[in-house]
């Protein structure tokens, strides 16, 4: 019992006192003071926190086909900041459509190469040409495609046990990984599993590759192996054959969206690393979208040939390029977000054909709505490498339209040429805003061994042609990349009307959402990269969790 000496409220009363609730009690007061005595419970204890995982491991892993033809080998348990996780892992061939369910307590892990089905060969084998194919454990001659589809429902995780790991999906088979905006799926690495990484961490495992039947360039056909004159491609790296290129820009590989890809690049063989995502020969018929590639150790994403069109894409912290096209690809992308970490990185754009300039299709880069940066307080100036933020070389052809390119250490742009001046690159710009060193010509980089080198006056040329254009930019982004004042100044153009090439769907550019403007994020359009991105030290994209932890729901 404590006595507390209190004041009554008017209209609370002596007679009813009873009827009052600890809210009619005034503060004392200087008279009319009365003495009330109050029981007083035992507090209730605070509860002692507990150390049990956020995570906790399933019993067992999942049956993925009925017949048995496709199963998962059970490597025990693996723990870290997020709880613990039952290890399933994936055969290194699969050889029927499977789906990976999202079960709580469940990593799915790649021990080396994973194929997805067998390759099919330059176009699909019949029964009176049977192909031989070259993936590792397909050894009688194919009479079809196998035409496995391996399906990932929303927020499952994918982790490479080792650094040789890496997920191929070959000609012929398809991958159907689609995610959501609370719910993305993560191919990632043990060590981001296991908690140990950082913002500086790279390279730890290989990448998802999509090798598909589009036209490309830079034949490395073996002998006996070319069909229809066509040309054909080895991916760069892989000890065994994986092989890709054909006649068919509309190809499917599959659909890959809101999906998260990080820790990429490991070097697979000869100085050769794969990138986070690599489609190669893909065709128009595949889907890309809402796609992060988070601290490759080679480029964010790099495109071999084909036919692509992709919306929403964010490269953090790349290790060499942050968008890389090549080997005459025909690209569309609309709405990309690039940021190298401070002090890293090559540079933003790296479009070329690999030196055969003369090799049709050239190569083609569209890209409407993009945020290029490397950020100002890193002082990073390539004086090696791409030696600027962006370069672009022979037999390619790029037009960048509605963005920004905020490098204030670097030179905007590098032009090289090794051919005539009938084959080298082109670029154009539309309503793109440029902050970079230098004055003048001293901004651009020009160069080459042909008999058409480019002078740095010539590139400046590409970039004032356009009067909607701004090489004097002064930045004002916030958050690291949404558009300011500056940005929002800008007049932007209409891309829907834009051209967009071989097997390109009309309208795949939009002038949405309005006020339209420059750059990838603005007031009106600041939420399509949330929540199923990760968070970086420099690039917090709002609303998902960090990139070195893993989501726990």
């Amino acid at each position: 019992m404590i006595t507390i000496k209190r004041t009554l409220m008017l209209g609370c009363g002596l007679a009813i006192l009873s009827g009052c609730g600890p809210n009619d009690i005034s503060s004392p007061g200087t008279t009319g003071g009365v003495n009330i005595s109050i029981s007083t419970p035992a507090p209730t204890p605070t509860p002692t926190p507990t150390s049990a995982p956020l995570v906790v491991a399933a019993g067992a892993c999942p049956t993925l086909t009925n017949d048995g033809s496709v199963t998962l080998t059970d490597r025990g348990t693996i723990s870290g900041p997020t709880g613990a996780y039952r290890i399933c892992e994936m055969p290194s061939l699969i050889t029927k459509s499977v789906t990976l369910p999202k079960l709580t307590g469940v990593l799915y892990a790649m021990n080396g190469r994973v194929d997805v089905g067998c390759d099919g060969g330059f176009s699909a084998p019949s029964a009176g040409s049977p192909y031989s194919s070259t993936t590792v454990g397909c050894t009688a001659p194919l009479t079809a495609d196998t035409n496995v589809t391996l399906t990932i429902q929303p927020g499952v995780i994918l982790y490479a046990r080792t650094g040789q790991s890496w997920l191929a999906v070959n000609r012929g088979n398809k991958i159907n990984a689609v995610g959501t905006a609370t719910q993305p799926i993560i191919f990632t690495s043990q060590d981001n599993v296991a908690g140990l990484n950082t913002d500086s961490s790279i390279g730890q495992w290989g990448g998802v590759v999509l090798l598909g039947r589009g036209k490309v360039t830079d034949c490395t056909n073996r002998p006996g192996l070319a069909q229809n004159g066509g040309c054909e491609r080895d991916t760069e790296g892989a000890v065994n054959l994986a092989r890709y290129g054909g006649d068919d820009d509309t190809y499917s590989a599959g659909t890959m969206q809101y999906f998260q890809i990080r820790y990429s690049g490991f070097v697979l063989s000869a100085d050769k690393e794969l990138q986070a995502l690599t489609p190669e020969g893909i065709g128009s018929g595949t889907v890309i979208d809402h796609f992060q590639s988070h601290n490759s150790s080679d480029d964010g994403a790099e495109f071999f040939g084909g036919v692509v069109k992709m919306k929403n894409y964010v490269a953090t912290g790349a290790d060499d390029d942050s968008m890389d096209v090549d080997a005459g690809a025909r690209m569309s992308v609309q709405y990309a977000l690039m940021i190298q970490r401070p002090g890293e990185g090559d540079a933003l754009f790296e479009i070329d054909s690999n030196g055969n300039e003369g090799d049709l299709p050239r190569t083609n880069l569209k890209v409407v709505n993009f945020t290029a940066l490397q950020p100002q307080a890193s002082n990073q100036n390539n004086t090696t490498g791409d030696k600027a933020s962006s370069m672009f070389r022979g037999n390619s052809d790029t037009l960048l339209e509605n963005g920004m390119i905020i490098t204030p250490n670097n030179e905007c742009i590098r032009m090289t040429s090794n051919t005539d001046s009938a084959n080298r690159a082109t670029l154009a710009l539309k309503s793109v805003a440029l902050q970079c060193s230098g004055t003048g010509d001293a901004k651009y980089l020009g160069d080459g061994s042909g008999s058409a080198p480019f002078t740095a006056a010539q590139v400046h040329a590409f970039v004032t042609a356009d009067a909607s254009n701004n090489e004097n930019f002064t930045s004002t982004l916030t958050m690291t990349f949404v558009n300011g004042a500056n940005e929002d100044a800008v007049a932007a153009t209409d891309p829907s009307s834009l051209a967009t090439g071989t097997a390109i769907p009309a309208g795949f550019f939009t002038a949405t959402p309005t006020p339209y403007k420059i750059g990838a994020a603005w007031s009106a359009n600041n939420t399509w990269y949330t929540g199923w991105t990760c968070n970086s030290g420099y690039a917090a994209l709002g609303g998902g969790s960090a990139c070195t932890s893993l989501p726990t729901s």
